[in-house]
C-alpha cells in the first residue's frame, strides 16, 4: 500500500494518518483536536486537493444574531419589542378556586370531619 503523505505544517514532527470510513466519517488524531481546543463544529473547505477544517465555536448569542439577521430585524426593531414587553400591561385575571365540596354533605358533617382529636 502506497501512502501519499500530506504535510501538516503545525505538526510536521509527527506522521499522522486519519482514515475515512465508508460513511464518510473521519476520526481526527487526539493531538490535533487538543491543539485546536474544545470544539464541536468545524468549517469544512476543499482547496487545491486538501480538506481544510477550521474550528467554529457557535454560541447562543451568535445563533440569535444570525436568526434576527435572517428575519431582517435590526436594533430599532429589538428596542421596540423590548419597550413593548416592558410597558404596563393589565394584570392577568386568575380563576378563583372552586368551593371545597368535601367535609359536609347537605349541611351534615361526614365521618372524616368527626375524627377524634389526637392525644
Amino acid at each position: 500500500m502506497f501512502v501519499d503523505k500530506v504535510r501538516i505544517p503545525y505538526f510536521s514532527q509527527f506522521a499522522m494518518l486519519a482514515k475515512i470510513t465508508s460513511k464518510n466519517q473521519l476520526t481526527l488524531p487526539k493531538i490535533v483536536t487538543e491543539a485546536v481546543g474544545a470544539t464541536e463544529y468545524f468549517d469544512v473547505e476543499a482547496r487545491a486537493g486538501q480538506i481544510i477544517l477550521t474550528p467554529v465555536r457557535i454560541q447562543r448569542g451568535d445563533a440569535v444574531r444570525a436568526k434576527l439577521d435572517a428575519l431582517g430585524l435590526g436594533e430599532a426593531d429589538i428596542a421596540d419589542a423590548v419597550r413593548w414587553a416592558r410597558s404596563t400591561a393589565p394584570e392577568p385575571v386568575l380563576a378563583s378556586e372552586p368551593a371545597a365540596a368535601y367535609g359536609t354533605t347537605r349541611g351534615r358533617t361526614t365521618a372524616k370531619s368527626k375524627a377524634k382529636p389526637r392525644k
